[in-house]
């Protein structure tokens, strides 16, 4: 008899948007109510698998995100995920848990078609669904959430991650215009995959600031009861 698969959510979302914190707070929360559930973060830092991942974020095949194309990039990204899913939670979620991924091959949808133009898109991202739940087999998400923030606030967060250690970051975190690029690549990508939109600012007297973190995490909730996707298996 064939097992019950799990149920997969990504959060998703622009560098410094929350996604580690909101994975979190919702995997306390399935904890709590007594849901078979697991988080998994990508990239997998702490596996050998990621090699390559760090070397292209850290700048060692080119400074600028556009000195890898959007397939090599992609395949290092991919590798990652299939070696997690063969060693870490694929048993989990082939007997029913709920995975909670900060970061998908959804990412990958976002910042590889950044570097694109956007008639080239439709072809790309045909490879990259095809590649990664035909070819390797990896599930594919139920249900896509997309953490919508301003570059800007991003640029923010991370420079409050940082402590103002410019080094530290990434080059992907590093470069405001690429991370302006991936803002508008998320929105329409998010629209063309029908992902689920969460606003994490609002407009107050003195402009634009994020949401409370619980705030953005009661909507996440009541999202995902309204999908019925953190139902008990």
């Amino acid at each position: 008899m064939e097992r019950e698969k799990g149920i997969l959510i990504a959060i998703e979302g622009l560098d410094g948007s929350g996604k580690a914190t909101q994975s979190r707070l919702l995997l306390e929360h399935y904890e709590k109510a007594g849901r078979k559930v697991q988080g998994i973060s990508f990239p997998d830092y702490q596996s050998d698998s990621s090699a390559l991942i760090r070397m292209y974020l850290g700048g060692a095949f080119g400074k600028n995100p556009d000195d890898v194309n959007a397939y090599a990039a992609s395949s290092f990204f991919a590798v990652d995920r299939y070696a997690s899913f063969r060693t870490d939670w694929g048993k989990a979620y082939m007997s029913g848990a709920l995975i909670i991924a900060d970061r998908y091959t959804t990412s990958n949808a976002i910042h590889q078609c950044s570097k694109l133009p956007e008639n080239q898109w439709e072809a790309y991202l045909s490879w990259l669904f095809h590649y990664e739940y035909d070819l390797l087999s990896l599930p594919s998400p139920d249900e896509v959430i997309y953490l919508r923030v301003d570059p800007e606030e991003s640029q923010e967060l991370m420079d409050t991650r940082y402590q103002g250690h410019q080094e530290k970051k990434d080059i992907h975190e590093a470069n405001l215009s690429y991370l302006k690029m991936a803002r508008k690549t998320a929105d329409r990508i998010s629209q063309r995959l029908n992902w689920t939109v969460v606003e994490c600012m609002e407009n107050s007297v003195k402009g634009k600031k994020m949401r409370s973190i619980q705030d953005i995490h009661e909507e996440l909730v009541r999202i995902l009861e309204k999908r019925e996707l953190s139902r008990p298996l």
